[in-house]
């Protein structure tokens, strides 16, 4: 049999006197104390533990112990197939628990609208169903997507739209709003029932936390912020390439010993194809079990104050580094990115310094970005602002250094002061605005 169902707390109810220190101590409410006709009142266990061992140290008895996931055997990588997407989610603007006073939603749905209304998923969710699509075609076995949350009707429509052939729903009111340890529990009973062989997830805030708790949950391995994803075609083995060594190598990760394969994959890396609105996938609605009360609630979310265009989604992105000499001189860029109907981006050098919100860093440790024209105003280009915007279509590079790195991956380059060069493209926009007006 499988580690991962063998794995589990263990109460000896020999020793256990009903005492109730595990319940306290149990931070997921996983723990009750019930009558036994024999022996007493006795702690048992749900399946809502998480094997995080807390209430082993709180027994004074020694009655718990936990059996830890263990790796698993080669022979039982057969048991595993199909690869999976946590669709990541966003609810609509204006829904409850929701402050929506920002100047626009950090994450909007670029690709789809969800047809109810209710919870939509993100852009990264589409790009890893085509991801998914041509692993799971290398290995001929169906692409999955695995909704978590409220209202996900809509969703589900869409993530069949994509490309995926089933979609796995956990719909919940109480899930309405991400929670770290609703979710992960949920994804992980996912993954312990139906054994995925792989499960690919969003390299974004709430992804970076659920992956790895998903993982240890699991015992298997997990591969960060993956930028290419390959079958290898004689062991089946998942290849994932990410950079490494601050982004001046590239490293292929493999997992050939555990089950599933999980990798977490940046925004705007993958692409996703083309959709077909016509497609259809099952549905299958799980039984899974949640606690009643988790340790941690969510009470609302706050959007970030920001620009109208969505910096991950824009077409246009207008960046800026410490070459600017001042954080006023961002307000420069902002009326650029208005101009040209984009967004403001900035290097780590200048979000370190102040100048600017950390949520308009581009770079290894910011946002990966991939519009139709990224414009770099005073950013040297180092190889970690390069990996966070090398993709983009067009890169138009204004810097004073000739020899800046951001040269060599421009597709224009301007060599003058941004602080000369970004008011005369201002001047000239307006002209053009001036021109095209009806009094004109």
């Amino acid at each position: 049999m499988d580690g991962n169902q063998e794995a589990g707390i263990r109460i000896d109810v020999s020793l256990c006197t009903g005492c109730g220190l595990c319940v306290g101590a149990c931070p997921f409410n996983a723990i009750a104390i019930e009558a036994d006709g024999t022996q007493g009142k006795k702690a048992v266990a749900s399946q809502s533990c998480t094997l995080c061992g807390v209430c082993v140290t709180s027994c004074k008895l020694g009655a718990i112990s936990v059996d830890r996931p263990e790796a698993t055997n080669l022979s039982d990588k057969a048991l595993y197939s199909g690869v999976w997407v946590f669709a990541e989610l966003r609810q609509p603007e204006g829904s409850p628990g929701t402050d929506d006073s920002g100047a626009g939603r950090l994450d909007a749905v670029p690709y789809a609208q969800a047809a109810t209304g209710g919870a939509e998923p993100a852009g990264v969710s589409y790009e890893l169903l085509g991801a998914a699509r041509a692993l799971a075609d290398s290995l001929g076995v169906p692409t999955s997507a695995v909704a978590i949350g409220s209202g996900l009707q809509g969703a589900a429509k869409s993530l069949a739209a994509y490309g995926a052939d089933n979609v796995y729903i956990v719909d919940r009111p109480s899930l309405a709003q991400y929670n770290d340890e609703l979710y992960a529990d949920a994804l992980t009973q996912l993954a312990r029932r139906f054994r995925p062989e792989i499960i690919l997830i969003g390299a974004t805030t709430y992804g970076r936390s659920l992956a790895p708790r998903v993982a240890s949950r699991l015992g298997t391995g997990l591969t960060a912020d993956c930028t290419s994803l390959a079958i290898d075609p004689e062991t089946r083995d998942l290849m994932q390439t990410r950079p490494a060594f601050g982004g001046n190598l590239m490293a292929t990760i493999i997992c050939p010993n555990h089950r599933p394969q999980m990798s977490t994959v940046r925004p705007k890396v993958m692409k996703p194809i083309e959709p077909d609105h016509s497609r259809k996938a099952k549905r299958i609605k799980p039984e899974i079990s949640l606690p009643e009360r988790a340790s941690v609630s969510v009470i609302g979310a706050v959007r970030t104050l920001t620009d109208a265009v969505n910096l991950s989604e824009a077409d246009i992105i207008v960046s800026g580094g410490r070459g600017l000499g001042d954080p006023k001189n961002f307000e420069m860029l902002e009326e650029l990115a208005r101009l040209l109907g984009g967004a403001v981006g900035a290097s780590r050098a200048a979000v370190d310094a102040g100048w600017i919100d950390y949520s308009h860093q581009v770079g290894q440790t910011g946002k990966t970005v991939g519009p139709k024209i990224y414009i770099a105003c005073g950013i040297s280009g180092s190889i970690q602002h390069q990996a966070g915007m090398s993709s983009s279509d067009v890169i138009i590079a204004i810097n004073k250094n000739p020899d800046a790195p951001i040269f060599k991956l421009a597709t224009y380059g301007v060599v003058g002061d941004a602080l000369q060069v970004v008011p005369e493209m201002i001047k000239q926009l307006k002209k053009g605005e001036t021109h095209a007006s009806p009094s004109g």
